[in-house]
Order: C-alpha cells, then structure tokens, then sequence
C-alpha cells in the first residue's frame, strides 16, 4: 500500500536540500535599541535535576516578538489590524524567489532594491508566483550577531544598511499578488529610504497590506534564486504583533 504523502515527504527529504534560515538565539543575541534591557531572559531554569517531586528539567524563556529571526503581523504597524491569531498553518508554506542584490549592496551600502531589479530577476528566473514568499539577499546576515554591524553604525552614530523600496514592495504585492516578503536586515526599509520618509513607510506598506513579513534571515545564499519552497513556523500565541520563527527553505541540490 502507498501513500501520497509519505511518498512526497520521502521524497523532499533526499531528492532536496533543506536550508535552515533562522539565526540560532541566545541571552547574547542583539535587538532592537528601543527594547528595553531586561526584555530577554532564556533558558532559566525554574525545575532542576534533584528535586524529589519529578527527576527533570524545566526552563522558562522571555523575550520580545521581534526578536531573532522574527515574523511581523500587520498590528505591529497597523493600530487595530490583524495579529497572530488571524494567521493559520495554511500561511506557513510558500514558493520561494530569492533576489539577489549583493553586487549592488557592495557598492552601495544603503542600496534599496527596484522594481527594475525585479523585472531583471523574472527576466532571468520566469514570474513571481501568485501567493510567493519574496526574499531579499544582501548577505547581511554575515554581520550576525554584531548589532553595531547589523545596524551599519558610522563613526558619526548613523546607521547604515540595505533593504526594500518602496517601489519594490508595491510591484510585488499590486502587480505580483505575492503573500509575503523577507529580509536578512533588521528593519525593512533600506536606512537611506528611511531617513527620506522620516519613518519606516516600507514596513507600514506591507503590513497595511495586510501582509506579512520574516525579518533576520539567514543563509539565503544557500538557496536557489527560483524552484525553492519556504515553511516559516511559529509559536500559536494569541495576541502577539511579532514572533521569533523557526524558518526553513526546501531547495533543489544545487
């Protein structure tokens, strides 16, 4: 007797390459500045070894949302929009187109990707997908997990990064209908289309749309441009604006 899916899951784990994409965690792991101190406390440990009333371990943990390698629901811009709980299993798997910047991001430390830069990919790798998972790949990843790195801090206190136009995130949603976007950078915006709007307006873009995003990505240069799939996984908290995600590509071998 056969069945289907144990056939396809047969199938993805020694026909593809799996990629992790989420960054490991720990207390020394960096956040945003405006967290306050105190805000991450993991693997305390409350239950020890030795106690007469059960031989185990347990530990508690304590941390932000956004946090790591993190997904971020529309009310965490949008006062009054959806949180974790609108979003079901069925939003966790999606086609993965991988865009590369990185030759740009090496000449321009605050290089925004373009619509053009879009239409050069579909160009190359065929359409976005109805439904994708678009990423941004700038290898800024290679900076975890030094958050004066991650953040691009100058000498004169500013900060300094790649990301998303806001040009860029309306050809993928308005004229691609993909489902949602992600990067390796902390914010979504790229720090020089931020200081232009005096405001994250990339990210109030996405998430007024409804849509959803993964920040703090990982080891996108391990997976292919086009043909790959995305599982992001999270914990099922009610209520929350943004959770750390256990996030892994399925890709071909390449």
């Amino acid at each position: 007797m056969t069945y289907k899916l144990w056939d396809l899951a047969d199938d993805l784990k020694n026909s593809f390459e799996w990629v992790e994409l989420s960054h490991e965690m720990s207390n020394d792991s960096p956040y945003w500045a405006g967290i306050p101190e105190g805000s991450v406390e993991l693997s305390k440990t409350v239950f020890d070894w030795g106690n007469p009333m059960l031989e185990c371990l347990i530990q508690t943990f304590k941390f932000p949302g956004q946090f790591g390698t993190h997904i971020d629901f529309p009310g965490h811009f949008v006062k009054g929009r959806e949180l974790s709980e609108s979003y079901s299993v069925e939003n966790m798997l999606y086609p993965l187109c991988v865009v590369d910047v990185t030759d740009k991001v090496k000449e321009d430390v605050h290089y925004a990707v373009t619509r053009d830069d879009l239409l050069a990919y579909e160009e190359k790798y065929g359409k976005i997908p109805d439904g994708a998972f678009v990423a941004l790949r700038t290898d800024w990843a290679k900076n975890w997990p030094d958050m004066n790195a991650l953040s691009g801090i100058a000498e004169d206190g500013s900060e300094n990064f790649p990301g998303w136009s806001l040009d860029a995130l309306k050809f993928i949603y308005e004229e691609r209908n993909a489902a949602a976007n992600g990067h390796e950078t902390l914010d979504t915006d790229a720090s020089a289309e931020a200081a232009k709007a005096g405001d994250l307006a990339c990210e109030r873009y996405v998430l007024d749309q409804g849509k959803l995003q993964v920040e703090v990505l990982d080891n996108l240069d391990k997976v292919a441009p086009a043909g790959a799939l995305i599982l992001v996984m999270w914990p099922r908290f009610k209520g929350a604006t943004g959770l750390p995600v256990r996030a892994v590509a399925i890709t071909p071998k390449q």
